[in-house]
């Protein structure tokens, strides 16, 4: 038996809508075969790229770090994460330092301040935030307790 697997992405920049297909073919076991296929227009149908490439599964992550590497340097364009990312994005936090974000949180700092005091990014310190419990749409606010876990007396005096 077959099994196919397909991923498509489209993307509009400008007036060209781009198209990539990947397709992986399994035959009973793992997949052995990937096609990716690209295709791109201008609204008068003239062809801007277009191309298929058949790889073994195998060399699907050398080929990928190639042809971006290839493409960047034709381009002149850098690497996304560029050497100006804050030091500690990516890094795992401590216990100490949720606790830290905790109290910065509810005693009122900024999103950017935060950041900048822990070398991350504001969208990092937003994710974290509810993770402390904290909630990131309200500045200085824990995230409200679900009445699942609220013990009886503070339900009950919430109902009075």
């Amino acid at each position: 038996m077959t099994i196919i697997h397909e991923h498509r992405t489209e993307i509009r920049a400008g007036d060209i809508q781009y198209q990539v297909a990947v397709i992986t073919r399994t035959e009973g076991g793992e997949p052995d075969r990937v096609t990716v296929t690209i295709g791109a227009e201008r609204p008068d149908g003239e062809p801007v790229a277009e191309g298929r490439l058949d790889l073994d599964v195998a060399s699907v992550p050398t080929v990928a770090e190639l042809l971006g590497t290839s493409l960047r340097s034709f381009t002149g364009g850098a690497r996304r994460r560029s050497g100006n990312r804050p030091a500690r994005q990516g890094q795992p936090w401590t216990d100490e330092m949720e606790a830290e974000l905790e109290a910065r949180w509810l005693a009122g700092e900024s999103v950017v301040d935060i950041a900048r005091h822990f070398d991350r990014t504001p969208g990092g310190i937003r994710a974290r935030l509810p993770r402390v419990g904290c909630d990131p749409e309200r500045p200085g606010n824990h995230l409200p307790t679900p009445p699942s876990l609220r013990d009886g007396d503070e339900t009950e005096q919430g109902a009075a």
